[in-house]
């Protein structure tokens, strides 16, 4: 149910007052509002700095962001990882410095010197010297959401198990999200393995194999992929995409 719109007709410069944002922050902090959805990261904020600031202090009271136009939403666990790239590109092209970030960016992923590579995500936090090390309290949760999906559990299947197990969400909420479910089973962290650059519009990425301690093994991973087409019902053809008469259904779901 939409509440409010709340809409900022001010200077682009740093420091100027956002007052409808400060609503939206009273609002959040009063438990009125649960999810902000927003058309995209410019509409957010002026600058890198500014958006994860802002995000940060929406997660604080527990609110969820989404990002319209790149898709994006923070019940995902990467999605801040995506924001600071797409955010710090955007705003070096409206510098017109671009290249150079640009540059800056793919240097530092091929020497393996990006900071990126060790961005912690769920069941993953960084040491004393920032390299990523397993949330062994955590991690259970991971191999338990693995496992189902392998045992046949849909997506909504391991959401009503999660809950019922009183497992909590990585933002630490009672109910899960099933894109968040969803992601998880597709996020290569989880063996060990991180991607850089790969938003569709850079020629190149970067992979780091053995990254980080693995959670998942590859061939666990490998067959929930494998799984994850097989119940999908989307097939692409040589006349395009098309879906299959039958979705997928279990005891489990």
């Amino acid at each position: 149910m939409l509440v409010d719109t709340y809409i900022d007709i001010a200077s682009g410069k740093t420091g100027s007052k956002r007052k409808e944002f400060m609503h939206i922050l009273e609002g959040c902090q009063a438990k009125k509002i649960e999810i902000v959805i927003t058309k995209n990261i410019s509409r957010f904020g002026r600058d890198t700095v500014e958006v994860l600031e802002s995000l940060h202090k929406l997660r604080e009271h527990g609110v969820r962001v989404i990002f319209e136009q790149e898709g994006l939403d923070t019940a995902d666990t990467d999605s801040e990882l995506m924001i600071s790239i797409i955010e710090s590109i955007g705003q070096a092209e409206n510098e017109s410095r671009s290249e150079n970030i640009k540059w800056g960016y793919r240097r530092h992923a091929a020497q393996g010197t990006s900071k990126l590579y060790n961005r912690k995500c769920f069941c993953y936090q960084n040491d004393t010297e920032g390299q990523l090390v397993i949330k062994e309290d955590e991690s259970k949760n991971v191999r338990l959401i693995f496992a189902l999906y392998l045992k046949g559990y849909s997506i909504v299947g391991i959401k009503r198990e999660l809950e019922k197990r009183e497992i909590k969400t990585p933002t630490g909420k009672e109910k899960w999200n099933k894109r968040t479910i969803d992601v998880m089973l597709s996020n290569e962290k989880y063996i060990g393995v991180v991607r850089l650059l790969n938003v569709g519009e850079h020629q190149e990425h970067y992979v780091s194999e053995n990254n980080h301690p693995a959670i998942i093994s590859k061939e666990q991973f490998e067959a929930v992929q494998i799984e994850k087409k097989n119940r999908s019902n989307v097939v692409k053809g040589e006349d395009g995409v098309q879906r299959k008469s039958r979705k997928y259904s279990s005891k489990k779901n």
